[in-house]
């Protein structure tokens, strides 16, 4: 079956964002490419230069991906649209990774368990993202 991995897109932040997420989950980063290492650059603002232009992270069994949105593109906005989800392997995973990326973001349903029988909440990180983190409690 076809694997979905998210892709984000930040206003000149990516590097920062990725930092922050690789200080959450760990791991190394699979590919960094700045702008200046595409072929045709040369005209680019020296400021562009530097920003990311693909970064990737793994987490669990998926990839998240980014990139700098440079003008002349609109520049990245982010609403109610769309969350990513961490399934946590454990109930201390579920909490660590909440209270991590919560870290200067906002709360939006603090993790608490839920009648469906798992422990659940859902925030804002500080770039933005939107992110639910679950764990299912094991049934007794």
């Amino acid at each position: 079956m076809a694997k979905i991995n998210p892709y984000l897109n930040f206003n000149g932040n990516t590097e920062a964002a990725f930092n922050f997420y690789k200080s959450v989950f760990g791991g190394e980063f699979l590919v960094v490419q700045r702008f200046k290492d595409a072929p045709g650059c040369e005209g680019m603002p020296q400021d562009h230069l530097e920003k990311i232009m693909h970064i990737a992270l793994p987490i669990g069994g998926g990839i998240i991906m980014g990139t700098d949105v440079l003008p002349p593109m609109p520049p990245a906005t982010y609403g109610s649209g769309i969350s990513i989800s961490v399934d946590a392997e454990s109930e201390a995973e579920a909490r660590r990774v909440f209270e991590s990326l919560s870290a200067g973001g906002e709360i939006t349903m603090p993790l608490e368990k839920m009648f469906w029988g798992a422990l659940f909440g859902m925030l804002t990180d500080p770039y933005g993202i939107q992110w639910m983190v679950n764990y299912d409690v094991p049934q007794k």
